[in-house]
């Protein structure tokens, strides 16, 4: 059959058991990046970051390679009644269930399996779920289907499967479609139920599924669109780029590439209407300083951010690869793709969070929300080893240190404190990187709270510019970057080691 701009009718649970946990006050964090913004925001207060209430791991196997784990940890979703449910990794190379336990006790709710496959990869990508404004959780798995579980807050829900080609078909041989087909992006729900995800097809399958953009509504009706119909030279949405949707829910974001798992290549961001996949816009990523094709990686977690003012951000890799010291940039165009404006000096496996003026106090420019970024200088790629976080304004541009590129101008950086062991005798002022890929931001607070390799979670205070509350979570380990989260009671996440910790007072 074609597979461009099908429609396919399908089957979807309903029901839902008992035993809720209290409603708390904040808002849920849904998926990667808390929104289909990725802003990053929460409206709660975050706890002091006195003690870890909980710890649960999120890796059975932890498959270290020199010490280091080269794995993106799945972001833990969060209901407003305060379930925290998160990915667990069960075996040594594959293999997933999904935990669910009360946020402010780490007590077990229910856990649930999946038969997830991962798609071809190098470092391990990761694997997040989401939840929809009616409470619908949503869980990726095999053969690019997704399965559905009515009520996450409950220790019993009714559950069920869905595929966007057919439910009939994929029962038919599902071996068949588990070998070629992968969920290979975080999935995200808009504000009316529709979940949005991408899918890597490796080979031939009984129908005839190619690499796809897909979207479920909250009915079972799926939409998917063959990648090269929005770019005849690119075969796939990117490993790891959760799909991000304007304020007005209109228009999906997402990065494809024509990689197969491993390393990267050249890319598009495109803009598609979100009613039916229909493309809108696309613009070649390319790097700002020497105009060549930027670096679209398959390692990374880079995803777009969508501002309060419909532009959007997104990381890449720098064209000299470690031109800028593989810090890559953050590039950033108009709602419409149209017009490229000023980019950040950092972007490699970053997704940049939101952060409202007014939580900087020292901030005397015109811009009404500034952008949070990881900011590491790293020393074995040519660097001083001072890594730092940065607040930047996407609106105003200064000479930038590293590159001597104008780029977003900094309104406050904060170095991390640990020395790096590996590198503090050449680089004095080597400090451990932050090891974050989407830092959760607390206005109520006027703080950011962000993970460190040192094994340390820190709260940023953006009124005094300091690291000023810590609390140590594992002993120092290399890692791939992974998120941070508030729960709606102020409970902040963080992975560090393989495990997921709950800190607060």
């Amino acid at each position: 059959m074609a597979f461009v701009g099908v429609t396919w009718a399908l089957s979807a649970g309903c029901g839902g058991g008992g035993n809720h946990a209290p409603v708390a006050l904040g808002r849920a964090w849904t998926s990667y990046g808390g929104n289909a913004q990725h802003s990053a925001l929460s409206d709660a207060a975050t706890q002091d970051l006195a003690s870890v209430h909980w710890s649960r791991p999120v890796d059975l196997y932890p498959a270290y390679t020199n010490g280091s784990l080269y794995i993106h940890y799945g972001s833990p979703v969060i209901t407003r009644a305060n379930t925290v449910v998160f990915p667990v990794k069960t075996g040594l190379t594959e293999g997933f269930r999904f935990d669910a336990v009360a946020g402010a006790t780490g007590s077990s709710r229910w856990s649930m399996a999946t038969d997830y496959r991962l798609p071809p990869h190098n470092w391990i990508p990761s694997v997040t779920a989401c939840l929809t404004p009616s409470g619908r959780l949503y869980l990726p798995a095999a053969g690019g289907t997704l399965l559905v579980r009515e009520d996450p807050d409950a220790f019993v829900s009714a559950t069920s499967r869905i595929a966007f080609f057919g439910d009939v078909a994929y029962a038919a041989d599902p071996t068949a479609f588990g070998a070629t087909v992968f969920v290979n992006t975080p999935l995200t729900s808009d504000d009316l139920g529709n979940v949005y995800f991408g899918v890597h097809v490796t080979g031939v399958n009984p129908a005839g599924v190619t690499s796809c953009l897909v979207k479920i509504t909250p009915t079972g009706i799926a939409t998917a669109v063959s990648i090269p119909t929005y770019s005849a030279d690119m075969s796939k949405v990117t490993h790891g780029c959760a799909p991000a949707l304007s304020p007005d829910g209109a228009t999906l974001y997402v990065t494809v590439n024509s990689a197969n798992g491993t390393g990267g290549s050249a890319g598009y961001l495109v803009a598609v209407r979100a009613s039916d996949l229909g493309f809108l816009a696309k613009v070649r990523l390319t790097d700002p300083k020497s105009a060549l094709d930027s670096y679209v990686a398959e390692d990374g977690t880079a995803s777009p951010t969508v501002g309060p003012d419909g532009d959007v951000y997104i990381g890449v890799l720098e064209n000299p690869l470690g031109s800028s010291h593989y810090r890559g940039w953050l590039l950033h165009f108009d709602a419409a793709l149209t017009l490229s404006k000023i980019p950040g000096a950092f972007g490699w496996d970053d997704t940049a969070s939101v952060v409202p003026s007014s939580m900087v106090p020292s901030y005397t420019g015109a811009s009404a929300y500034l952008l949070m970024v990881k900011y590491n200088n790293y020393v074995q790629a040519g660097g001083d080893g001072v890594n730092r976080l940065a607040i930047l304004d996407p609106n105003a541009s200064a000479i930038e240190s590293i590159s001597g590129f104008a780029a977003m101008a900094e309104v406050l950086t904060v170095a991390a404190v640990t020395p790096d062991a590996d590198y503090v005798a050449t680089h004095p002022g080597a400090v451990r990187e932050w090891c974050i890929n989407t830092a959760a931001v607390s206005p109520a607070t006027n703080s950011i709270v962000c993970n460190n390799e040192d094994g340390i979670c820190y709260r940023w205070n953006l009124v005094t510019n300091t690291l000023d509350q810590s609390v140590v979570l594992a002993p120092p380990t290399g890692e791939a970057y992974t998120p941070t989260a508030i729960g709606p009671d102020g409970t902040v996440y963080a992975i560090n080691n393989a495990v997921l910790n709950a800190i607060g007072r």
